[in-house]
C-alpha cells in the first residue's frame, strides 16, 4: 500500500470497514431455507444460478436508485419474490424466506386454493416450492435513503402458473 497516497489509504480503509460491517448473504443463506421448505413437500432442491442472481442484483439496484420503493421487476422470464425490511436485518436472507414460507398456512394443496386474509397471499410460498423452479438467484440492497433493506429472489423456471399446482 506504499504506492497509495495517505488520503487513498484512508478511503480504502473506510471502504473495507464499511464492507465488513454489512451482513452480505451468501448463496447458501438463500438456498438452505428454500431447500428445507421444498424438501418438506417432496420437491427437489433448487440450485444457485449466477445469471438469475445477476438479474436480481440489477433489480434491487434499480429499486435503490428509485428511492427503495418495493416494485416487481415486471419480468416474464423469471418468478420473483420481494421482501422489504424497514430496518437492517442481521439475516435478511433467512428473514425474507421465512416470511414467504409463512404463507403456507393459507395454502391448501389438496384444492390448490389460497385462503389468505385480505392483504395477504400464498404466491410467495407457492413460488418457493414450485416444482419446476430449479434455479434461483437472490440479492439484497441496503437502501441509500436509510429506509431499510430490500431482498429479491428470482426463480427459473417461473412458477405460479394459473391452474397448475406447485407440487
Amino acid at each position: 500500500m506504499a504506492w497509495l497516497s495517505s488520503s487513498s489509504r484512508l478511503a480504502l480503509c473506510v471502504l473495507v470497514i464499511v464492507a465488513a460491517s454489512l451482513a452480505v448473504a451468501t448463496p447458501d443463506d438463500y438456498l438452505s431455507p428454500h431447500n428445507v421448505t421444498r424438501s418438506s413437500v417432496g420437491v427437489p432442491a433448487v440450485v444457485w444460478n449466477n445469471v438469475v442472481a445477476a438479474f436480481a442484483a440489477n433489480h434491487v439496484a434499480q429499486l435503490n436508485a428509485g428511492g427503495c420503493e418495493l416494485q416487481p421487476s415486471g419480468t416474464s422470464v423469471y418468478g420473483e419474490n420481494l421482501y422489504y425490511f424497514s430496518s437492517e436485518s442481521s439475516s435478511p436472507a433467512a428473514d425474507a424466506v421465512a416470511s414467504w414460507v409463512s404463507e403456507e398456512q393459507w395454502y391448501n394443496h389438496t384444492t390448490n386454493i389460497c385462503s389468505a386474509p385480505e392483504g395477504n397471499s400464498c404466491g410467495h410460498y407457492t413460488q418457493v416450492v414450485w416444482r419446476d423452479s430449479t434455479d434461483i438467484g437472490c440479492a439484497e440492497v441496503v437502501c441509500d435513503n436509510g429506509n431499510g433493506v430490500i431482498v429479491a429472489c428470482n426463480y427459473s423456471l417461473k412458477g405460479n402458473i394459473p391452474g397448475q399446482s406447485p407440487y
